[in-house]
């Protein structure tokens, strides 16, 4: 909105700062996260009276059943900040940021008919599983022709030529392969679907999945940022993303909104974000990452969501195969609370890796 106004009309003085993307960016986190503070309790309580509340696995660690009853789709809250938040701050003219919380929104719509089966229509499991793997992927393939139609074909005049179906690796400068459409399409699907279920299984201990959301997020609101100047993209041999800086509000606007959320959602949590903000913020690292040119780096700096993933497909392979279990239960974090972890060592310790992760993931840009 600011920024409509602002190409659209002479604005005085303090208000010619809203050209700058980093101070719309800080007032987007900022904002998001004031929303969610002062929103915070009352939402709780509306969730409370609606009797959207958590019912827990029965064949999950014991220590979990106390949290039955706690209100759950919490990530209307996020995504209510979130959009709000782009509203206001983001540049609306913009095709990524348009298509980012259009398909954000739709994958908490998604979410939400999963939370609102298993807690009000009292489903075991919610959503049937196809219907929502189905959903999930219609709107990734929204995201995916939109954003190849709104992507010109080859990218050159500003540093690095690549196509958009390019793919890089970190450490190594420049395009390592064209995958054409053929190939890339597919891949991105994994990229999306993937990140989307891998961020889903990592939801299961108090502030662990929008913890490291949040430092992911950071970390790749300073690569848009930079993937979007054109200058600095060139110095630094990465590919330059037109009008890519852009995102990089998007995300801070939902690294805002996500500690301003993990101030309920922390042990004991008063609330948990269910796979209305799962699935939704699975959503967006996927997406971004695919605008950024960074899949592969994905792998990296959310390699805590990776760890996750594998821990349940290693699982259930050694089971049907073996008939043994590889770990004492899956996801991962459960194995390290049946070995004898609080909670919250789990969570801190999954948080710091992922930072150190995330570090190693901005050092590629420049090393290469």
């Amino acid at each position: 909105m600011f920024e409509f106004f602002y190409s659209h009309f002479e604005m005085p003085g303090f208000f010619r700062l809203f050209s700058f993307v980093s101070f719309r960016a800080l007032l987007a986190a900022l904002f998001s996260m004031g929303i969610t503070f002062f929103l915070g309790d009352y939402f709780i309580g509306q969730l409370r009276k609606l009797n959207f509340k958590e019912t827990i696995r029965s064949d999950g660690p014991s220590s979990h059943q106390s949290k039955a009853g706690t209100p759950t789709m919490g990530g209307l809250l996020i995504l209510f900040s979130l959009t709000v938040s782009c509203l206001l701050f983001g540049n609306l003219t913009n095709h990524y940021f348009n298509i980012l919380l259009l398909c954000t929104v739709a994958l908490g719509g998604i979410g939400f008919m999963d939370d609102y089966s298993k807690s009000v229509l009292k489903k075991k499991g919610g959503m049937n599983a196809k219907a929502k793997m189905i959903l999930t992927l219609f709107v990734s393939f929204i995201f995916l022709f939109l954003y190849l139609w709104f992507t010109p074909q080859n990218i050159s005049g500003v540093g690095i030529e690549y196509s958009k179906t390019g793919l890089f690796f970190p450490f190594i400068k420049g395009q390592v392969v064209d995958l054409t459409v053929y190939l890339a399409f597919p891949f991105w699907l994994l990229v999306v679907v993937g990140s989307i279920h891998a961020v889903n299984l990592t939801d299961g201990l108090d502030g662990l999945a929008i913890g490291t959301v949040s430092i992911v997020a950071v970390t790749m609101a300073i690569m848009a940022y930079l993937t979007g100047s054109p200058r600095i993209a060139n110095y630094l041999n990465i590919p330059a993303v037109t009008s890519g800086h852009e995102i990089a509000v998007f995300l801070a606007a939902l690294t805002g909104a996500g500690v301003g959320f993990l101030w309920f959602n922390a042990a004991p949590a008063q609330v948990f974000m269910g796979d209305t903000g799962s699935l939704a913020l699975g959503g967006v690292l996927g997406m971004t990452a695919i605008i950024l040119k960074k899949e592969i780096l994905l792998v990296v700096m959310g390699g805590v969501f990776v760890m996750e993933a594998l821990s349940v497909i290693l699982q259930v392979a050694s089971f049907k195969i073996r008939k043994k279990r590889i770990f004492k239960m899956s996801p991962l974090h459960h194995h390290f609370e049946l070995l004898g972890w609080p909670e919250t060592k789990v969570v801190v310790r999954f948080w710091l890796i992922g930072l150190i992760l995330s570090l190693i993931s901005l050092s590629t840009l420049r090393v290469q």
